[in-house]
């Protein structure tokens, strides 16, 4: 007999994204950057940095709750019958949307999880990204109505499914190697922040068992934040939806108690006040994840379930981080980079016309 899938009820859906609400303050209390006790684009801009794909000194740091994510999800996955490895047929697409939606994620300074706990931190500059967010994705429930498809993922060797979570294995195996040096940028072949965000980290085993447990309840739940807008904007469904309203109150309430809520504009870490910048970051960031078909976090998720097509939007996210930082369209607490708007644009170009060549003909 099949087990009933409790995370994947309404009050499952809704325990999950508690639990992620109150764990991500948590995280921050422990050493994680302000606002930032998770964040999916700047964790692996951090991997990037880490591994060498950008010189920007300030965020460099093999996060392990991105090692946790795609590991648990694998791990629950196999426990549930649910590793099915797979793969579709534009994988260059999937790859580009990747690296543009950490464009657009880097213009805003967060993901959508970010986004999310920087409001509950009081950050009411996450206003203007979560419009933006949900705009993006209101454009790309456009483009699903008019028939818009990467086409089906077929099913493929069990070896391919395991690649991204061997590669994150191995991420984690080469920090243990070479694990930071105090004041010491470089110890082997990883590169360490010793000021700035990346150098802000709570411990490594505790990193890596939280996001071994989240990616183990978000993989059960199929917690999605894009999944959770589009299908509140195109069903008026309000399941998922109900799960991220959970994590903000949640989150709101822990940083109540451990004394890091502050309201307000300016002055909030890692962040800038720069609004039209902010939302338009932000709209990129979420017409990609509705044409790729999940939020970063779901990618990660989807990756550990044997998904190659999301393994390789989490590799154009990587590789994006790295451009994003050589090519300076990435934001500051200062503000946008100096190629930021070239960035932007470049990505909504591309997007429309993914959009518009993607669609079926009889659509």
């Amino acid at each position: 007999m099949k087990v009933k899938n409790v995370f994947a009820t309404k009050w499952g859906i809704i325990g999950v994204g508690a639990f992620i609400g109150m764990i991500a303050p948590m995280l921050q209390k422990l050493g994680n950057p302000g606002n930032m006790g998770i964040c999916v684009a700047c964790f692996e801009r951090d991997i990037a940095g880490a591994i060498g794909f950008h010189q920007a000194a300030v965020v460099q740091y093999m996060r392990p709750e991105i090692i946790g994510f795609v590991l648990g999800a694998l791990i629950a996955a196999y426990l549930f019958r649910e590793f099915k490895p797979r793969v579709g047929s534009t994988p260059i697409v999937r790859f580009f949307l990747g690296v543009f939606a950490m464009i657009g994620a880097l213009a805003f300074l967060g993901c959508p999880w970010r986004a999310l706990l920087r409001l509950a931190g009081g950050d009411l500059n996450a206003i203007l990204g979560l419009l933006g967010l949900g705009f993006g994705i209101w454009i790309g429930t456009l483009f699903l109505k008019k028939g818009y498809t990467l086409g089906r993922s077929n099913a493929t060797r069990a070896a391919a499914g395991w690649l991204l979570p061997l590669m994150l294995v191995l991420f984690f195996v080469l920090m243990l190697i070479y694990p930071q040096v105090q004041d010491e940028p470089k110890s082997g072949v990883l590169f360490y922040s010793i000021k700035g965000p990346g150098s802000m980290h709570a411990p490594v085993v505790i990193s890596l068992l939280i996001g071994l447990a989240i990616g183990f309840f978000a993989q059960r739940s199929r917690f999605c934040t894009m999944g959770a807008l589009r299908d509140m904007i195109l069903f008026k469904q309000m399941h998922l939806f109900s799960g991220i309203v959970a994590l903000v109150i949640f989150a709101f309430l822990m940083n109540l108690i451990l004394g890091q809520f502050k309201a307000g504009f300016t002055g909030q870490p890692v962040a800038h006040n720069l609004h039209i910048w902010n939302f338009a970051g932000m709209s990129l960031a979420g017409l990609c994840f509705a044409l790729a078909g999940g939020c970063p976090g779901r990618q990660l998720f989807l990756s550990g379930e044997g998904d190659g097509d999301a393994a390789v939007f989490v590799l154009g996210m990587i590789v994006g981080a790295g451009f994003a930082h050589n090519f300076g369209t990435a934001s500051s607490p200062d503000g946008l980079g100096p190629h930021g708007i070239a960035g932007l644009v470049a990505g909504l170009l591309f997007c429309l016309f993914i959009g518009f060549t993607m669609m079926k003909k009889n659509a």
